[in-house]
């Protein structure tokens, strides 16, 4: 069974169980909301329309959150005068679980849970899913981590001698480091270079004997 509903200046296509976002209700969150304005009603192939709208017709629903739309950008631009304006909105909307449709001798419900969650808390939640932690809701203190037992462990095993992981690991010989690799002796250069016998300095040539020469002179 469907229902043809007006709210806000529009038209909706509802049936029991249906979540619907429609414009902005007053209310809070749980309450009961009543729609009165049914314009047609249907059941299979039967079908049932208003003049304009149907007496006695009425389709209830839980009223699950009140939030802001999707954001819209609004542009503005006048040619050859350098005007451009850029702006955003975000409409205010209401969100409906519908949970009966009743009219003309037909009546239908529906007997789920309604879930009162937030869009935004369910976005917190599929995002902290995709980055692999864990949810926290806000408000709350995060889960303190196990304290680490292992220096317990390791004192008792100590003391009792039991054989537990952690005293088998503190008996277990330390393996001795490699010995470090000895380096290969450098070329003996020096070694070739002392081999070598040195070379004696060359004589210098005797200077001739001026003395002698001035004498030949003189016979």
């Amino acid at each position: 069974m469907y229902a043809v509903i007006k709210t806000g200046g529009k038209q909706y296509r509802v049936q029991a169980g249906d979540l619907l976002v429609i414009e902005k209700l007053g209310g809070e969150p749980g309450s009961t909301v009543t729609f009165d304005e049914v314009l047609m009603l249907g059941d299979g192939a039967g079908v049932t329309i208003g003049a304009p709208v149907i007496e006695g017709a009425v389709v209830e629903g839980a009223l699950v959150e009140t939030r802001k739309g999707e954001k819209i950008k609004v542009f503005k631009k006048i040619r050859r005068q350098g005007y451009r304006r850029t702006g955003g909105h975000r409409q205010q909307e209401t969100v409906i679980r519908v949970t009966s449709i009743a009219g003309a001798g037909l009546s239908d419900k529906w007997e789920g849970e309604i879930d009162l969650t937030p869009k935004s808390v369910l976005n917190a939640r599929s995002r902290a899913l995709k980055e692999g932690a864990e949810w926290q809701a806000p408000g709350t203190e995060a889960p303190k981590a196990p304290a680490k037992k292992a220096k317990a462990e390791a004192a008792k095993a100590e003391v009792t001698g039991t054989d537990t992981p952690v005293a088998e690991a503190a008996a277990a010989p330390v393996a001795e480091a490699p010995a470090p690799k000895a380096k290969a002796a450098p070329k003996a250069k020096a070694e070739a270079a002392d081999a070598a016998p040195a070379k004696a300095p060359a004589k210098k040539a005797a200077p001739k004997a001026k003395a002698e020469k001035s004498d030949g002179d003189d016979a």
